[in-house]
């Protein structure tokens, strides 16, 4: 992983960052630190893509970069009056609420219509599928509140509030719950009478009885599952792949690019041979393990910390949280 990471960075040109991951900077012995993780990435899809890079600036509380006018295009605008140079240095940000980038002080809330959960399985609540000995959601969850008239969708695209008393609900068509730690995610089940599954169940559900590398078997088949995006979405969004994008993926706008976060089981052959839906790619999600685990990988990278069903990352703590962490519920027989 190690060696993966600095032939990544080093091929990119990052050769600070490279000596810094040789060294073991940026790598813990649980597993590979997002930043660096994230980093690579975005170089390895091609950050000629991303476009030219300048020195940081802000327009109101977006973050951007002083760049060419003539190079800030796609999703990004110019802002004049916010960078040293001639009049066609300006500020490079992403677009507001056009239909393809949007508004970072919002939270949209597209789950309006999906909150009904499918009958579970035999002796399994609401939602859930049978597997073994337990039941484990068939879906990436999604977090309601319940109001006088019924349960409310809350927005996947920010991190719940810490006293926000939301749970979990598992349903098909909806945008899963990203930005959760695993202490949230774990308190989100227990309200919905369901805990964190545990690494071991989590595997089971994955694998199946066959044990195999991938939901849908031992041969990897990109884009079957959502783990195929070209590019980093904080790099696309920001239009560079330099290292200051990686403290701003707090983003409701990160999951909210095309070609990015998927509606659950929108991809339907991404399924176990239990039924049970977007294991792999689409978002990390958590386990009850206290050390601090997330598994399955996420829309862009489902290898670097191992493949398929089988990639597992251990770098935070259970308070941790950004853009690609989501989670599903399990449950006792």
């Amino acid at each position: 992983m190690r060696v993966l990471l600095v032939a990544a960075l080093a091929a990119c040109g990052d050769s600070a960052a490279a000596i810094d991951a040789a060294n073991g900077d940026a790598i813990g012995d649980g597993g590979v630190d997002d930043g660096a993780i994230d980093g690579a990435i975005a170089c390895l899809a091609d950050p000629g893509d991303a476009g030219p890079t300048g020195p940081a600036c802000m327009v109101g509380s977006v973050p951007g970069q002083c760049i060419d006018t003539v190079g800030c295009t796609g999703v990004r605008t110019s802002t004049p009056g916010q960078c040293a140079g001639g009049a066609n240095i300006q500020c490079c940000t992403p677009r507001l609420a056009d239909g393809i980038a949007c508004d970072p002080n919002a939270a949209p809330r597209p789950n309006e219509c999906a909150l009904v959960e499918e009958p579970g399985d035999a002796g399994c609540p609401t939602g859930m599928a049978h597997v073994d000995t337990f039941c484990i959601d068939r879906y990436e969850a999604s977090l309601v509140i319940d109001g006088f008239a019924g349960p409310i969708s809350v927005s996947p695209y920010e991190a719940p509030a810490a006293s926000f008393n939301a749970r979990a609900i598992s349903v098909r068509d909806a945008v899963p719950q990203g930005h959760i730690s695993g202490t949230q995610a774990a308190a989100a089940c227990t309200r919905s009478g369901k805990r964190l599954c545990s690494n071991t169940e989590w595997l089971r559900a994955c694998r199946g009885t066959a044990t195999s590398t991938y939901p849908y078997g031992n041969t990897r088949m990109p884009g079957v599952c959502n783990d195929a995006r070209s590019m980093h979405p904080a790099a696309e969004l920001y239009g560079t792949s330099a290292s200051w994008i990686f403290s701003h993926i707090d983003s409701p706008c990160l999951n909210q690019l095309p070609n990015g976060l998927a509606r659950t089981g929108a991809h339907a052959g991404c399924v176990s041979a239990d039924g049970i839906f977007d294991m792999m790619g689409n978002l990390h999600e958590w386990t009850s393990d206290p050390a601090g685990t997330f598994r399955g990988g996420f829309y862009v990278d489902t290898m670097l910390n191992g493949n398929g069903c089988l990639y597992a990352t251990t770098a935070h703590d259970v308070n941790h949280h950004d853009y690609s962490t989501g989670f599903r519920c399990c449950a006792d027989l």
